[in-house]
């Protein structure tokens, strides 16, 4: 087994956002629709641990949901956050 294969990313796909006060989330109840800030054909931002990596689409293959991958997203080593990594 290589050394990348012990490594694992926590992959997240974000549809949109909404802003409400508290008291109105309180207020929901099973079958409420939160209404967000996208279209239905608007790119979702994709992350690997916390960190935009991508764009992309949603699909639907039979009853399964996927991302198709429309961008990359690449940053300047500069911009990357400084992590402590351990030696393996």
């Amino acid at each position: 087994m290589s050394t990348f294969e012990k490594i694992f990313v926590d992959i997240s796909v974000v549809l949109g956002g909404q802003t409400m006060p508290i008291h109105q989330l309180l207020r929901m109840g099973r079958g409420a629709v939160i209404e967000l800030d996208t279209h239905a054909d608007d790119d979702v931002q994709i992350l690997a641990n916390d960190i935009p990596v991508a764009r992309g689409q949603v699909v639907l293959k039979g009853e399964h949901v996927g991302i198709s991958i429309t961008e990359v997203l690449f940053r300047r080593p500069g911009s990357r956050p400084q992590i402590n990594v351990k030696k393996l």
